[in-house]
Protein backbone atom coordinates (compact mmCIF):
# COMPACT_ATOMS: atom_id res chain seq x y z
CA UNK A 1 0.00 0.00 0.00
CA UNK A 2 1.23 3.52 -0.68
CA UNK A 3 0.57 5.85 1.43
CA UNK A 4 1.06 10.19 0.64
CA UNK A 5 1.23 12.05 4.40
CA UNK A 6 -0.18 16.55 4.01
CA UNK A 7 -0.36 18.05 7.23
CA UNK A 8 -2.16 21.00 7.83
CA UNK A 9 -2.57 23.36 10.58
CA UNK A 10 -5.29 25.25 11.63
CA UNK A 11 -5.43 27.37 14.39
CA UNK A 12 -8.32 27.55 16.78
CA UNK A 13 -9.58 30.19 19.62
CA UNK A 14 -10.43 27.52 21.94
CA UNK A 15 -7.70 24.98 21.39
CA UNK A 16 -5.20 26.87 20.15
CA UNK A 17 -3.91 24.88 17.14
CA UNK A 18 -5.35 21.79 15.83
CA UNK A 19 -3.23 19.56 13.35
CA UNK A 20 -4.96 18.01 10.85
CA UNK A 21 -3.63 15.03 8.84
CA UNK A 22 -4.71 14.09 5.57
CA UNK A 23 -3.70 10.88 3.68
CA UNK A 24 -3.81 9.94 0.49
CA UNK A 25 -3.53 6.37 -0.05
CA UNK A 26 -3.77 3.24 -3.14
CA UNK A 27 -4.98 -0.24 -1.99
CA UNK A 28 -4.06 -3.07 -3.80
CA UNK A 29 -6.98 -4.91 -4.77
CA UNK A 30 -7.87 -7.98 -2.76
CA UNK A 31 -7.64 -11.26 -4.20
CA UNK A 32 -9.27 -13.32 -1.78
CA UNK A 33 -13.26 -13.62 -1.81
CA UNK A 34 -15.42 -11.49 -3.60
CA UNK A 35 -18.65 -9.86 -3.64
CA UNK A 36 -21.49 -12.11 -5.40
CA UNK A 37 -22.42 -7.93 -6.63
CA UNK A 38 -19.72 -6.31 -7.89
CA UNK A 39 -20.49 -2.47 -7.77
CA UNK A 40 -20.44 -1.00 -10.77
CA UNK A 41 -18.56 2.57 -11.17
CA UNK A 42 -20.71 5.58 -11.56
CA UNK A 43 -21.41 8.70 -12.96
CA UNK A 44 -24.00 10.19 -10.79
CA UNK A 45 -23.52 8.82 -7.13
CA UNK A 46 -20.67 7.87 -4.74
CA UNK A 47 -18.95 4.58 -4.86
CA UNK A 48 -15.16 3.46 -4.22
CA UNK A 49 -13.22 1.10 -1.77
CA UNK A 50 -12.49 1.53 2.47
CA UNK A 51 -9.49 0.95 3.48
CA UNK A 52 -9.51 -1.72 6.41
CA UNK A 53 -8.66 -4.73 7.78
CA UNK A 54 -11.98 -5.69 9.25
CA UNK A 55 -13.90 -6.70 5.85
CA UNK A 56 -13.68 -10.00 4.00
CA UNK A 57 -12.62 -9.29 0.66
CA UNK A 58 -12.91 -5.87 -1.15
CA UNK A 59 -14.73 -2.92 1.46
CA UNK A 60 -16.43 -1.43 -1.70
CA UNK A 61 -19.21 1.05 -1.09
CA UNK A 62 -21.82 2.92 -3.16
CA UNK A 63 -23.22 5.99 -1.39
CA UNK A 64 -21.64 7.74 0.87
CA UNK A 65 -23.99 6.84 3.85
CA UNK A 66 -22.63 2.96 3.15
CA UNK A 67 -19.13 4.12 3.19
CA UNK A 68 -20.30 5.78 6.47
CA UNK A 69 -21.67 2.62 7.96
CA UNK A 70 -18.27 0.96 7.35
CA UNK A 71 -16.40 3.26 8.84
CA UNK A 72 -18.43 2.47 12.28
CA UNK A 73 -18.12 -0.88 11.45
CA UNK A 74 -13.95 -0.68 11.14
CA UNK A 75 -13.42 0.88 14.67
CA UNK A 76 -16.29 -1.15 16.41
CA UNK A 77 -14.59 -3.19 19.13
CA UNK A 78 -17.44 -5.79 18.26
CA UNK A 79 -17.47 -6.66 15.03
CA UNK A 80 -15.39 -9.37 14.35
CA UNK A 81 -15.51 -8.88 10.72
CA UNK A 82 -18.07 -8.08 7.55
CA UNK A 83 -18.65 -8.58 4.36
CA UNK A 84 -19.97 -6.13 1.61
CA UNK A 85 -22.74 -7.60 -1.11
CA UNK A 86 -22.52 -10.76 0.84
CA UNK A 87 -25.21 -12.72 -1.01
CA UNK A 88 -28.25 -12.93 -3.38
CA UNK A 89 -31.42 -13.46 -2.06
CA UNK A 90 -33.75 -15.38 -5.27
CA UNK A 91 -36.93 -12.77 -4.94
CA UNK A 92 -40.28 -14.05 -6.97
CA UNK A 93 -40.40 -11.07 -10.24
CA UNK A 94 -36.98 -10.07 -9.57
CA UNK A 95 -34.66 -11.72 -11.93
CA UNK A 96 -31.31 -10.38 -10.85
CA UNK A 97 -32.73 -11.31 -6.79
CA UNK A 98 -31.92 -8.71 -4.35
CA UNK A 99 -28.18 -8.13 -2.65
CA UNK A 100 -28.21 -6.48 0.81
CA UNK A 101 -25.28 -4.39 1.99
CA UNK A 102 -23.48 -5.53 4.62
CA UNK A 103 -23.14 -8.80 6.26
CA UNK A 104 -21.62 -8.08 10.11
CA UNK A 105 -20.13 -10.84 12.44
CA UNK A 106 -20.20 -9.96 15.77
CA UNK A 107 -17.04 -10.98 18.76
CA UNK A 108 -18.97 -13.12 21.19
CA UNK A 109 -19.85 -10.65 24.44
CA UNK A 110 -18.56 -11.39 28.14
CA UNK A 111 -20.26 -13.43 29.16
CA UNK A 112 -19.47 -15.74 25.99
CA UNK A 113 -23.08 -15.14 24.47
CA UNK A 114 -22.90 -15.07 20.29
CA UNK A 115 -24.37 -12.11 19.38
CA UNK A 116 -26.47 -12.82 16.25
CA UNK A 117 -24.76 -11.64 12.62
CA UNK A 118 -26.30 -8.94 11.04
CA UNK A 119 -27.42 -8.73 7.16
CA UNK A 120 -27.94 -5.11 6.93
CA UNK A 121 -29.26 -2.68 4.27
CA UNK A 122 -28.49 0.62 4.42
CA UNK A 123 -30.33 3.59 2.71
CA UNK A 124 -31.59 7.13 3.49
CA UNK A 125 -34.57 7.23 5.47
CA UNK A 126 -36.91 9.22 2.84
CA UNK A 127 -35.50 6.27 0.54
CA UNK A 128 -36.67 3.96 2.97
CA UNK A 129 -39.84 5.63 3.07
CA UNK A 130 -41.00 6.46 -0.38
CA UNK A 131 -39.95 3.29 -1.61
CA UNK A 132 -41.43 0.94 1.46
CA UNK A 133 -43.99 -0.76 -1.26
CA UNK A 134 -41.16 -1.55 -3.74
CA UNK A 135 -38.72 -3.01 -0.57
CA UNK A 136 -41.44 -4.94 0.56
CA UNK A 137 -40.78 -8.13 -1.10
CA UNK A 138 -36.94 -8.22 -0.96
CA UNK A 139 -36.89 -7.31 2.76
CA UNK A 140 -39.34 -10.07 3.28
CA UNK A 141 -37.38 -12.45 1.36
CA UNK A 142 -34.18 -10.81 3.17
CA UNK A 143 -35.60 -11.28 7.07
CA UNK A 144 -36.82 -15.44 5.65
CA UNK A 145 -33.23 -15.90 4.61
CA UNK A 146 -31.04 -14.59 7.14
CA UNK A 147 -33.57 -16.23 10.17
CA UNK A 148 -32.54 -19.31 8.21
CA UNK A 149 -29.29 -18.83 8.77
CA UNK A 150 -29.51 -17.44 12.54
CA UNK A 151 -29.03 -14.24 11.36
CA UNK A 152 -31.04 -11.14 11.76
CA UNK A 153 -31.72 -8.87 8.68
CA UNK A 154 -31.77 -5.08 10.01
CA UNK A 155 -32.06 -1.51 8.08
CA UNK A 156 -29.60 1.24 8.65
CA UNK A 157 -30.17 4.94 7.91
CA UNK A 158 -28.56 8.53 8.27
CA UNK A 159 -29.96 8.62 11.97
CA UNK A 160 -28.48 5.70 12.83
CA UNK A 161 -25.34 6.00 11.14
CA UNK A 162 -24.39 9.74 10.51
CA UNK A 163 -23.80 10.29 15.03
CA UNK A 164 -21.34 12.41 16.63
CA UNK A 165 -19.24 8.70 17.27
CA UNK A 166 -19.20 8.70 13.12
CA UNK A 167 -17.34 12.61 12.60
CA UNK A 168 -15.10 11.76 15.86
CA UNK A 169 -13.98 8.79 13.70
CA UNK A 170 -13.97 10.32 10.28
CA UNK A 171 -11.01 13.01 12.25
CA UNK A 172 -9.48 10.11 14.37
CA UNK A 173 -8.74 7.14 12.03
CA UNK A 174 -6.98 10.18 9.74
CA UNK A 175 -4.23 9.49 12.37
CA UNK A 176 -4.68 5.91 12.83
CA UNK A 177 -1.25 5.08 10.36
CA UNK A 178 1.05 7.13 12.46
CA UNK A 179 3.30 5.73 14.28
CA UNK A 180 4.27 7.31 17.54
CA UNK A 181 7.54 7.65 18.99
CA UNK A 182 7.54 5.51 22.06
CA UNK A 183 9.18 7.87 24.31
CA UNK A 184 6.14 10.03 23.10
CA UNK A 185 3.41 7.72 23.77
CA UNK A 186 4.99 7.34 27.34
CA UNK A 187 5.12 11.00 27.89
CA UNK A 188 1.37 11.96 26.89
CA UNK A 189 0.25 8.60 29.22
CA UNK A 190 2.69 9.46 32.04
CA UNK A 191 1.22 12.99 32.11
CA UNK A 192 -2.31 12.31 32.11
CA UNK A 193 -2.19 9.28 34.46
CA UNK A 194 -0.22 11.86 37.10
CA UNK A 195 -2.83 14.88 36.24
CA UNK A 196 -5.79 12.17 36.48
CA UNK A 197 -9.21 12.57 34.24
CA UNK A 198 -8.62 16.15 32.23
CA UNK A 199 -9.88 18.18 29.41
CA UNK A 200 -8.10 18.11 25.89
CA UNK A 201 -7.56 21.58 26.56
CA UNK A 202 -5.73 21.26 29.59
CA UNK A 203 -3.78 18.21 28.34
CA UNK A 204 -3.03 20.52 25.90
CA UNK A 205 -1.77 23.23 28.05
CA UNK A 206 0.40 20.82 29.73
CA UNK A 207 2.08 18.63 27.78
CA UNK A 208 2.09 21.32 24.55
CA UNK A 209 2.82 24.89 25.38
CA UNK A 210 4.56 25.51 21.90
CA UNK A 211 3.12 25.16 18.36
CA UNK A 212 6.43 23.07 17.46
CA UNK A 213 5.64 20.93 20.42
CA UNK A 214 1.71 20.44 19.35
CA UNK A 215 3.04 19.71 15.75
CA UNK A 216 4.91 16.94 17.63
CA UNK A 217 2.47 15.80 20.26
CA UNK A 218 -1.21 15.91 18.81
CA UNK A 219 -1.42 13.48 16.10
CA UNK A 220 0.37 10.90 18.80
CA UNK A 221 -2.83 11.90 21.03
CA UNK A 222 -5.32 11.65 18.69
CA UNK A 223 -3.15 8.12 17.58
CA UNK A 224 -3.42 7.22 21.43
CA UNK A 225 -7.38 7.95 21.57
CA UNK A 226 -8.39 6.38 18.59
CA UNK A 227 -6.76 3.46 20.00
CA UNK A 228 -7.97 3.44 23.11
CA UNK A 229 -4.69 3.90 25.08
CA UNK A 230 -6.41 7.40 26.26
CA UNK A 231 -9.81 7.46 26.56
CA UNK A 232 -12.88 9.77 25.58
CA UNK A 233 -16.37 9.21 24.96
CA UNK A 234 -16.15 9.22 21.45
CA UNK A 235 -20.82 8.96 21.39
CA UNK A 236 -19.98 12.68 22.21
CA UNK A 237 -18.37 15.10 19.79
CA UNK A 238 -14.75 15.95 20.49
CA UNK A 239 -13.74 19.15 21.10
CA UNK A 240 -11.29 21.07 23.36
CA UNK A 241 -13.47 20.55 26.51
CA UNK A 242 -14.04 17.18 26.10
CA UNK A 243 -12.54 14.64 29.21
CA UNK A 244 -10.05 11.93 28.45
CA UNK A 245 -8.15 9.77 31.00
CA UNK A 246 -5.51 7.19 31.02
CA UNK A 247 -6.90 3.43 29.96
CA UNK A 248 -5.76 2.40 33.21
CA UNK A 249 -7.54 4.34 35.18
CA UNK A 250 -10.41 1.67 36.48
CA UNK A 251 -8.70 -1.07 36.39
Amino acid sequence: MKIWHLFIIFYHSNVKIILVQVIFYYQKPYKGRMPVRKIPKSYIGVTGVMGTNQSIGNAEFESLLERDYLILLDFDPNVKTFEVQPVKIPVPGVPNGYHPDVLVEFHPSNDGTQNSSELTEVKLLSDFQENAEQYAPKFACAEKYAAERNWVFVKKDESQIRTPKLQNLKFLRGFRRIQPEESLKIYLCDSIEKKGPCTIAELIEICMPSDESKQQLLPALWNLILNKQIIADLDLPLVSDSEIWSEHLFE
